[in-house]
């Protein structure tokens, strides 16, 4: 069975990267299964950090589970591990043993207790130990065949848990490969076993499988740099990426599917894909993927919205029987009250590092229908970004907090603010920031005005 694909957004992910997984891994999943073929992939969303409130939200509302959580992309134990190995119990017999490792064409036993636990192994190599072990009565002056004979007979009645190896290397499904790798190398044995959180064997891992291990199969959407990427993303082996954002530095090993719109957000494209393949988008995919294209063009006010995300939007409101701008305001005051957000999580949770001359800029954008509940908080936000500043090396940390009703941008920044000041003909100080009229793009009216200076 081949291993599941991730689909898997940014870092510090939004609305539009958590909902652009979910929908694309549901898009590639119906395609796979009408292509019918036996070996069939399986697709799987993941995320590299917090939900959203809001995409919390909308995938309660339309009964479906949230992306899993990807620490990294690195291959780990789970990667190489024959799932569910051949067991036996501790108090069955060597011949029971010896006819269940032909019958499966194995070569080690996991030896259970009565609990189901793991208690050991049962190898190919133990009961050839065993067998030639009885030969040395043949080297007796007076060898007797006969002794021979009833200590192999015998031998075939001793119980498995008498004959088990139980110095085994175990293991955890999630360990990094490259870890497990040394001490199985270092272990007497040429397996090792890789238990669940129960104490039950769930894999077996061999020498010959971390001699040469596959790669973790990854699509990427909403994002193609490395800075934005899992950890481990030059182990993973890229297969698809869809995106709307600059095309940076992530490479592959192979030509891949690399689709690259200037639209507002990465869903569009998703729909346009669900649509080109004429796939049908049930009512809770529309749901995600509008509530995405709203998050993502500010309700279709931002710079970035083009006629396509405009089309799309439409095309779903009507799937799901809602007007876009009605729904998207809804997907908002989903974020819930300013007042409960972790401050980490407001100036971080849409936050982007950019490279600027030899050094580093964080540019974070908050959106919101409450700007002055934010602002309440300047204080709190100011004394966090510094601390940003300071821990990662920053040049500056510019806060956009977005109101989308009033269509402009609060410009809060610590660090170096001639820069800001500069680039944008503003006096930006540490005390109440500036309002920025029509200012709604970090993408498009932010960030390359900042970096082409």
């Amino acid at each position: 069975m081949p291993k599941p694909v991730v689909v898997i957004g940014h870092r510090n992910p939004d609305n539009d990267s958590i909902s652009s997984a979910v929908a694309y891994a549901y898009l590639k999943n119906q395609l796979a299964a009408r292509d019918g073929s036996a070996q069939r992939v399986e697709y799987v969303p993941g995320r590299l950090g917090p939900l959203p409130p809001e995409s919390a939200w909308v995938l309660k509302e339309n009964g479906l589970p949230e992306p899993r959580k990807i620490a990294h992309l690195h291959t780990r134990v789970a990667d190489v591990m024959t799932p569910n190995p051949v067991s036996i119990g501790h108090d069955e017999t060597m011949l029971d043993a010896g006819r269940r490792l032909r019958k499966h064409n194995v070569r080690a036993l996991v030896v259970e207790g009565a609990d189901g636990q793991f208690e050991g192994l049962i190898s190919t190599r133990a009961i050839a130990e065993r067998y030639i072990s009885a030969t040395d009565l043949l080297e007796d002056d007076n060898p007797n065949h006969m002794a021979v004979a009833a200590s192999l007979i015998e031998s075939l009645g001793q119980k498995v848990g008498e004959l088990m190896a139980t110095d085994v290397l175990t293991l955890d499904k999630e360990t990094l490969l490259k870890d497990a790798a040394e001490d199985l190398v270092a272990s007497e044995l040429r397996e090792g076993v890789v238990l669940n959180d129960e104490g039950r064997a769930i894999g077996i891992v061999t020498r010959s499988d971390i001699a040469n291990p596959p790669k973790r199969k990854a699509i990427l959407v909403d994002h193609n740099e490395t800075r934005q990427a899992a950890n481990g993303i030059e182990e993973a082996d890229v297969v698809e990426i869809i995106d709307h954002h600059r095309i940076a530095d992530v490479s592959t090993t192979n030509p891949i599917q690399f689709i690259n719109l200037p639209v507002g957000s990465t869903a569009t494209i998703v729909c346009m894909e669900y649509r080109k393949y004429g796939v049908d988008i049930p009512p809770a995919m529309a749901a995600v993927l509008l509530s995405a294209i709203m998050t993502d063009t500010i309700i279709l006010k931002s710079p970035t919205t083009t006629d396509t995300d405009r089309e799309q939007a439409q095309f779903l409101g009507a799937i799901i029987g809602e007007d876009p701008t009605e729904f998207g305001l809804k997907v908002f005051k989903a974020r819930g009250s300013v007042n409960d957000v972790p401050i980490d999580r407001l100036v971080e949770a849409d936050s982007k590092e950019f490279p600027f001359d030899d050094t580093t800029v964080l540019i974070c954008q908050r959106e919101t229908v409450d700007l002055a509940g934010v602002l309440e908080r300047e204080q709190e936000i100011r004394e966090h970004m510094r601390k940003l500043a300071a821990d990662h090396g920053y040049e500056f940390v510019l806060l956009m907090v977005t109101d989308i009703l009033a269509e402009g941008s609060q410009f809060i920044c610590e660090g170096n603010r001639r820069v800001v000041n500069r680039v944008f003909g503003i006096n930006c100080t540490g005390v109440g920031g500036t309002w920025m009229p029509g200012i709604l793009s970090r993408k498009k009216q932010v960030a390359p005005r900042i970096l082409g200076n």
